[in-house]
């Protein structure tokens, strides 16, 4: 053989065994790349389940949402019925006993239809809180309007009622009002 195809000949040899170190390099990469990849599934994984959860988070709260609006939804109609029943409740109360029979029709009248009111706050999970004279003070029921020392009363005794408080199911809407005793003892 010539030598220039000899030189040839031992180009491509060293050519070839070049790629075949190569191709030993990237044998080599596939283990690196599978931990690499296992790395990844791990962390996608992880991912996967966080989001999952929060998910499941979030459809939880969501029907506690859905459930306590169900439940408190209507306290605002409830506010704007009070001045209706404390109106119907202070006519009760200004009514003479010395009215005529017309008189007395329409406070039966005034009567039932607070009655019917009561009646339907109570179906729709509306309490009425009444406290009546000489009852205790219940801050979490009552608001104090004032405070008097009265002789024989002890103190955080109820003195007068205002205005009657109302709950809607275990929310309380609007407290009583109440006069208190402060007598000391």
């Amino acid at each position: 053989m010539s030598d220039a195809k000899q030189d040839h000949v031992a180009e491509q040899e060293y050519a070839e065994e070049a790629t075949t170190a190569e191709v030993d390099l990237t044998e080599d990469l596939p283990v690196d790349e599978n931990d690499a990849l296992r790395a990844e599934n791990a962390e996608l994984k992880d991912r996967l389940l966080r989001t999952l959860a929060e998910s499941e988070n979030v459809r939880k709260r969501a029907e506690r949402d859905r459930r306590e609006a169900e439940k408190f939804g209507g306290s605002r109609i409830v506010r704007d019925l009070l001045p209706v029943y404390d109106n119907l409740r202070r006519a009760l109360n200004s009514a003479s006993d010395a009215a005529g029979d017309a008189d007395s029709a329409l406070l039966e009248g005034v009567e039932l239809t607070l009655r019917e009111l009561l009646k339907v706050m109570d179906k729709h999970g509306v309490t009425l809180i009444a406290p009546e004279v000489g009852d205790a003070f219940d801050p979490n029921t009552h608001e104090a309007m004032f405070e008097a020392p009265v002789p024989g009363t002890k103190a955080g005794d109820i003195l007068q009622v205002m205005t009657e408080g109302f709950m809607l199911h275990d929310r309380l809407i609007r407290p009583a009002q109440v006069g208190v005793s402060s007598n000391p003892g």
